[in-house]
């Protein structure tokens, strides 16, 4: 654990190691919460939900774990050929 210090501005400095730690770059955006009695303040990286949906999707391809679009439509019936 790190001590570091509020400036005058109210900014707190996260050490060197920990962004590195946890690959926080300038510029991302972090949600922030405190606990009702103030002593502890959680930060919660924002992402976007698409890139998640995406990394999940890659995941699920290399397991795999999808199938072709083709197949599921001849087993749900569904024509995809547009007439």
């Amino acid at each position: 654990m790190e001590a570091v210090k509020v400036d005058s501005k109210g900014r707190l400095s996260i050490p060197a190691g920990i962004r590195e730690r946890l690959g926080i770059e300038a510029g991302d955006v972090y949600f922030v919460e405190a606990e009702q009695d103030q002593s502890v303040i959680h930060f919660a990286k924002a992402q976007n939900p698409f890139d998640g949906l995406a990394q999940y999707a890659l995941e699920e391809y290399r397991a795999g774990r999808t199938r072709r679009l083709r197949d599921y439509a001849a087993e749900h019936g569904i024509d995809l050929e547009d007439e």
